[in-house]
């Protein structure tokens, strides 16, 4: 299997949540997945999307085809499309998104440009994604922690 977080090493074996390196294709790829749908998929089809890791644009149309058949089959459920972004903020070195920066600073944490800089794409996605309202919390200082930005 591909390597995973050390904030995500409490699920990894049943993979009973969605990791970082699947919800990174998921957005590239324009597919909601809801934790609901992800869990009436197999172990192996989780297993296969987490080692599936698209790189050219015909890779991520099947990983979308994928996805949306997974989704039919499994659930019943037909497939959120969603609009791909042409420019994520998590390709943008100039600036750390307001969002995050924001929750950094609500935890005493002086996140700087040139640490953004330094953060892989997937990092600087992870540590956007887990510092929106939406998600729960308890990963962002691990993440700070482990992607030695504290």
């Amino acid at each position: 299997m591909a390597d995973f977080f050390q904030f995500e090493t409490d699920f990894v074996d049943s993979l009973r949540c969605i990791p970082m390196q699947v919800r990174y294709r998921l957005d590239n790829c324009g597919v909601k997945l809801k934790l609901h749908q992800w869990n009436l998929f197999t172990l192996a089809d989780r297993a296969d999307l987490v080692d599936f890791d698209p790189q050219t644009a015909v890779e991520v149309d099947r990983y979308r085809a994928l996805l949306v058949n997974l989704i039919k089959e499994r659930s019943g459920e037909e497939a959120t499309l969603l609009t791909i972004s042409t420019e994520p903020p998590w390709l943008n070195k100039a600036e750390i998104p307001t969002g995050l920066a924001e929750k950094a600073s609500a935890a005493d944490i002086n996140l700087s440009l040139l640490q953004w800089q330094k953060l892989t794409t997937l990092q600087r996605f992870a540590l956007i994604k887990l510092s929106g309202a939406s998600h729960e919390q308890n990963n962002f200082l691990p993440a700070l922690r482990e992607f030695k930005v504290i």
